[in-house]
C-alpha cells in the first residue's frame, strides 16, 4: 500500500542535482514546486561528531534508557504546502509552544513553492522557543553508515532533551509495519520518540491525520532524508 500526500499534485520530476540542504535548479520541495535555492554550507554541529565520537556515542546509547516518546500537540498541515510549518509546530509543542501554522510559515519564509531547507526549520525552532537545534546534512543519494549512526545519536540526544527532530525527506520509505510512505515531491515530518536505543524512531506525519504516527527504522529515515537533512 502506498501512502501518498493527499494534497500533492501529480508531478513528473526530472533528475536534478541537489545541494546538501537546498536545491540547485528546479526542484520539488515541501509538497510544491520551488525555484532555485541558495546553496548553504553545513553548520558546525553542537557536539563533537567526528567518526570516532559517533562510534563512542553509539556504544554509550545502549547504556541509557531504551525508549522515550515526547508528548506533542499534533495538528495536520492546513494546506498542501504547509508541511514544514506543521512539522515545526509539532516540534515546538513539546516545549509548550503552539503558534499557528500561519505564524510559523511566515517565520520559515514558506510560500506555495514550499520551504527551502532544514536550515530554515532549525532557525525557526531556535528563535521560536526551541533551543540548541542544529542542522545536519545528508548530502548524497543514500546515507552512509556513519550518517545513519549520527542520526541515531542525534535523535536520542534531542529527544532526551525534549527536542523533537524535524526531518526534510523525499521519496518513499517503509515503516516497521511494512507500510510505504511516499512523498516524491518532498516533505517535512517530525520525529517525536525513539525505541531500541534509537534504532527505531516514532514519526508524527502532518500530511495524513488518519495515520499520523508510525514507527520506522533509523536506517530507513536516514535514507529518506538523503540529499536533504534534518534539524535536531
Amino acid at each position: 500500500m502506498t501512502f501518498v500526500n493527499r494534497w500533492l499534485p501529480a508531478i513528473t520530476e526530472t533528475p536534478i542535482r541537489k545541494t546538501a540542504l537546498g536545491i540547485a535548479g528546479l526542484a520539488v520541495v515541501g509538497g510544491a514546486i520551488a525555484g532555485p535555492a541558495v546553496t548553504m554550507g553545513t553548520p558546525a554541529p553542537s557536539m563533537d561528531m567526528t567518526p570516532t565520537a559517533v562510534t563512542q556515542q553509539i556504544g554509550d546509547l545502549d547504556k541509557g534508557q531504551p525508549s522515550k516518546v515526547l508528548d506533542v500537540n499534533y495538528e495536520p498541515q492546513s494546506t498542501y504546502f504547509y508541511c514544514a510549518p506543521a512539522a515545526t509546530r509539532i516540534a515546538l509543542s513539546a516545549q509548550g509552544h503552539t503558534p499557528s501554522q500561519d505564524d510559523v510559515a511566515r517565520q520559515l519564509g514558506t510560500t506555495e513553492a514550499g520551504t527551502n531547507s532544514a536550515e530554515d526549520t532549525t532557525r525557526v525552532l531556535n528563535n521560536a522557543g526551541g533551543k540548541d537545534y542544529h542542522t545536519v546534512a545528508i548530502p548524497d543519494e543514500t546515507a552512509k553508515p556513519a550518517e545513519m549512526d549520527r542520526l541515531q545519536v542525534d535523535v536520542v540526544h534531542a529527544i532526551d532533551n525534549n527536542r523533537p527532530v524535524v526531518a526534510n525527506i523525499k521519496g518513499t520509505a517503509v515503516d516497521t509495519d511494512g507500510m510505504a510512505h511516499s512523498y516524491e515531491g518532498g516533505h517535512y515530518l517530525t520525529v517525536v520518540g525513539y525505541d531500541d536505543h534509537g534504532r527505531k524512531v516514532k514519526i508524527a506525519d502532518p500530511a495524513e491525520p488518519n495515520h499520523s504516527e508510525y514507527w520506522m527504522s533509523t536506517i530507513n529515515l536516514a535514507n529518506w532524508a538523503a540529499e536533504r537533512g534534518y534539524s535536531a
